[in-house]
């Protein structure tokens, strides 16, 4: 039997208007909301929104033109704020752009286009301290990427479809893009890909309509979540969490006024009531913002997890400018540091013990659902919204690998990379940026309850 998680979560009640209570320690862990929200909102959020600025994190390479793989096209969202502006080349930092996306040096960035016998000489007279275990891991590193554990369809980024982004130009925001085709696509991420099991008949998609039947909706509705193996009810905390991180967000960057070419963008006080309220929501907002937090320790473990990875000193978070790509590394072994301190750290080893083979059944089936709705992503009409679910989603799916890898983690070899773990620079730019925006979600969770407070 597998064991129940510690579930480290806040609880919040919301009713008319939203507020905290303070309930010390929550269930049998020793974690309370209180500590969740100081540590991000004063150590942590203020160190990842910087982070998240750097050269490096901020170029995403996304290809927003990949056709639907499950329903006909309906067509892209015609609003103006649904657009993406793809970032010219010459904007680009010559490392990124490089061609060469899973290596981090400038070592390694360089011999991209050599066979492997040039890249071995190359390599020597460059850095002639490089083993010759380390040469040829550098001269295979991509051939290995198609064995990794993706929870995730990559974009194919040589695509002549996929562009370079600038995530600080096309911030995440309420775009307007509503209606049958976003319900269509949160639809078949519930419904299809959660576990719901037969016996349950009310939607599992927050945006489906009411029907008025108290017994369809509350607390109440969820009695068939406990009966699921943990690793499923996981799942599907980890996809609610990410919808409310999203519904936060554009709460919080509402279209507030559009005037004669200035668009004003803010908080929506009554937006966000409507989808958190404990009255309107019959209770479901209250869940909604608990899986939050619990998707927020989830990314936050991973990260833990995979410090040892970044601390080896021939890793190089490499854009071409050296003082910069210094203080970028610097700043994230900080976020790890501060990660560390963290004295109350989510527990995953109950999530995957168990027999051998079930856990390996349960890993793939996770895996392949987790993958299924990354592919649901392209299905997303408004390109915005398209662009930052398919990054967030990667992040989650990075935190997942991450999880899934432990024992590859902590036989990293010091000076050279690893064939049986590595991250691409895709994944390391959607992981950092996804949790950022989960960091970011809490940290406008305050604000809202500030809000809040003062409109009473």
């Amino acid at each position: 039997m597998l064991r129940e998680i510690c579930l480290c979560l806040p609880f919040l009640a919301l009713g008319g208007l939203l507020h905290t209570e303070l309930t010390g320690v929550l269930d049998d862990c020793f974690c309370d909301v209180e500590s969740i929200d100081v540590f991000n909102n004063f150590k942590l959020y203020p160190r990842i929104k910087k982070l998240t600025e750097k050269d490096y994190f901020r170029y995403y390479r996304v290809n927003l033109k990949r056709p639907c793989p499950f329903w006909p096209d309906d067509g892209h969202c015609a609003i103006k704020d649904c657009h993406v502006e793809p970032c010219p080349e010459s904007k680009i930092p010559v490392g990124i752009k490089s061609g060469n996306y899973n290596k981090y040096s400038q070592a390694a960035n360089t011999i991209s286009d050599m066979n492997d016998c040039e890249q071995a000489k190359e390599l020597g007279a460059i850095n002639s301290t490089l083993s010759n275990q380390s040469k040829q891991a550098f001269a295979d590193w991509a051939r290995h990427d198609d064995a990794q554990d993706h929870f995730c369809e990559l974009d194919d980024e040589t695509s002549p479809d996929a562009e370079y982004v600038d995530l600080l130009l096309n911030p995440e925001r309420y775009t307007g893009y509503k209606g049958p085709s976003a319900w269509r696509v949160w639809n078949s991420i519930y419904e299809e890909n959660c576990f719901k099991p037969r016996s349950v008949y009310r939607p599992l998609n927050p945006l489906a309509p009411s029907r008025g039947d108290d017994d369809a909706t509350g607390e109440g509705f969820y009695d068939w979540l406990e009966g699921l193996c943990l690793e499923k009810r996981v799942f599907y905390r980890l996809i609610s969490g990410l919808h409310s991180s999203i519904n936060i967000h554009l709460c919080a960057e509402y279209l507030l006024d559009e005037g004669w070419g200035r668009s004003v963008w803010g908080p929506n006080v009554q937006e966000f009531r409507q989808r958190f309220d404990t009255a309107v929501t019959k209770g479901e907002g209250t869940r909604r913002l608990k899986n939050l937090y619990f998707l927020y320790l989830i990314e936050l473990r991973a990260l833990y997890k995979v410090a040892p990875y970044f601390e080896r000193a021939f890793i190089n978070l490499y854009t071409g400018n050296s003082q910069e790509d210094s203080a970028t590394k610097e700043l994230l072994l900080q976020v790890f540091n501060e990660i560390r301190t963290f004295p109350m750290h989510f527990d995953e080893k109950s999530m995957f013990a168990g027999q051998k083979l079930e856990a390996k059944t349960l890993k793939e089936e996770f895996r392949l659902h987790f993958k299924n709705i990354s592919r649901i992503m392209d299905c997303v009409g408004c390109s915005k919204c398209r662009l930052w679910g398919k990054l967030q989603t990667q992040g989650l799916g990075t935190a997942l690998k991450i999880l899934f890898s432990e024992k590859e983690i902590q036989n990293l070899p010091e000076h050279s990379p690893s064939k049986g773990f590595q991250l691409t620079r895709h994944e390391i730019v959607a992981l950092i940026n996804g949790f950022g925006r989960l960091s970011t979600s809490i940290h406008q969770l305050h604000s809202f309850r500030l809000l809040l407070k003062d409109n009473r």
